[in-house]
Formats: structure tokens, C-alpha cells, sequence
């Protein structure tokens, strides 16, 4: 398992100064990217990924309402093996007939994606975990409805924000989760009080234990009060340090 960064975290820095922005992201030790947008970006971050020996495992793209092709013949050009759909708005999740509906276009995305050699995932925030279906999560039924190959990335950040403890809901979920949204804070709507991992309420180390078939674990803040890239760095530390305490442990 790795460690990675969500570059929507530093939207701000990338718009003004994108080589700059990867540079000083391999210089705080980050070895791995989950880009977003990627396809308006290709050319510029591949060049700057590569000449900071840095990778992209996965990347966030508007699967359900983009260009597919598009978008795979991007990741495929930035080296990305999983894409994944970060965002549908929460009247999507509100009744069994819309999320089997949303499953099935995801599972045809999926077929696409396996054209190119790419896999097809599905990233949620709070309303799919508000949300009841049928006894159990929006997100939970939907996973049900997934055909085998399709992964989820969980925002455990926006679960616990949805009511859910994130720990609980990665053993449910089980093998399905490959990736997961590293984050930490008041587990509020106020994306501002988000804070460096293991400053807020979140049980990050927990969190990433909960994960048993993790590839990658994303730092992600979705917005910062204080110099993001201090915290990013501070994030990656405690769970580089946590995780040379589990291996002397």
C-alpha cells in the first residue's frame, strides 16, 4: 500500500504554476498523484510527472457526463490503470430505480475502460451514506449493483460526515474498496476546518487498517485554512511515521 495525493487539494497552486506545483510535491516526498480534470491537463502534467518521477495509479473524471473515450485515451497517455467517477450530485441517490440506473452506466463505462486496459471506479461524499435504500446505504446497495471488475475509492472523510463510522463501513464493504480519501477534521460540512491527518476526529490509522485490499491511500483535503502544502506535508508524515511504527511494532 501507497500513499498518494488528490492534486484537487492544490487546484489553487496548479492553476497558477503547474510544473512548480508537481516539483514541490515530490520535493515533500509524495511518489504518487490522483489527478482530476486530467484531460484538459494531459500534456503539461505528464511532462511534469515525469520529469519529477512521479506517478498517477489513478485519476477523477466526469465518466458518466464526458467523453469516455476521451477521457480513457488521457489516462492512458498519463499512465493512469484506474479512473474513477468522483461526483454525482445527491437526487441521484435518493431512490433504488436512480442508482440502478447510475450502476448500469458505470458498469458500461467499465466495459469501455477495459478497451483501454483501464478499470472504472466510483468515489462518493456524504449524501450516498445519508441516503437509505432498501435497509442499507445509497452506496452499499449501489456496490451491490456493480458488476466484479468495478472498484470503489471511499471518501472516509465525507462517510463519517454522512452519519457513517468509516471503519465499519470499510469492513462491510469489504474487497470492493482499492483506494480510499485520506482526511481529517471536525467531520463537519465546513471544508475549511479540515486539518492535517491525525488532528481532527477521524481514527485515520484505523481508517487505513479498516481498508484490507488498499492499493492506495489518497491525502486529500478539500480545502485548507492554513499553507496546504504544510499540511499535505504534515498528513503524509503521520502516516509514514505510523506506518514505520505498525512495521517495528
Amino acid at each position: 500500500m501507497s500513499y498518494s495525493i488528490q492534486l484537487y487539494t492544490l487546484r489553487n497552486a496548479m492553476q497558477e504554476d503547474l510544473p512548480g506545483t508537481i516539483k514541490k510535491v515530490a520535493e515533500i516526498g509524495f511518489t504518487q498523484v490522483e489527478p482530476y480534470n486530467f484531460v484538459a491537463t494531459a500534456k503539461e502534467l505528464g511532462a511534469a510527472l515525469k520529469e519529477n518521477g512521479l506517478s498517477a495509479p489513478t485519476g477523477h473524471a466526469p465518466l458518466l457526463s464526458q467523453d469516455q473515450d476521451e477521457i480513457f485515451a488521457a489516462a492512458k497517455e498519463l499512465g493512469i490503470s484506474t479512473v474513477i467517477d468522483p461526483y454525482l450530485p445527491a437526487e441521484h441517490w435518493q431512490n433504488a430505480e436512480d442508482i440502478q440506473a447510475t450502476a448500469a452506466k458505470l458498469n458500461e463505462a467499465a466495459k469501455k475502460g477495459a478497451e483501454y486496459g483501464i478499470r472504472v471506479g466510483y468515489h462518493n461524499h456524504a449524501w450516498e451514506l445519508e441516503s437509505t435504500i432498501e435497509g442499507q446505504t445509497a452506496l452499499e446497495y449501489f456496490e451491490g449493483l456493480l458488476d466484479p471488475e468495478l472498484v470503489l475509492e471511499v471518501d472516509t472523510y465525507w462517510a463519517a460526515v454522512g452519519g457513517q463510522d468509516p471503519v465499519e463501513l470499510l469492513a462491510r464493504l469489504g474487497d470492493r474498496v482499492k483506494f480510499i480519501h485520506i482526511k481529517d477534521g471536525p467531520g463537519t460540512t465546513d471544508t475549511k476546518a479540515q486539518q492535517p491527518a491525525g488532528q481532527g476526529t477521524i481514527p485515520v490509522l484505523d481508517v487505513v487498517a479498516a481498508a484490507k485490499s488498499l492499493e492506495v491511500g489518497v491525502v486529500e483535503f478539500d480545502d485548507y485554512a492554513g499553507d496546504i502544502f504544510e499540511g499535505i506535508a504534515q498528513s503524509l508524515a503521520f502516516l509514514q511515521d505510523n506506518a514505520a511504527q505498525d512495521v517495528n511494532a
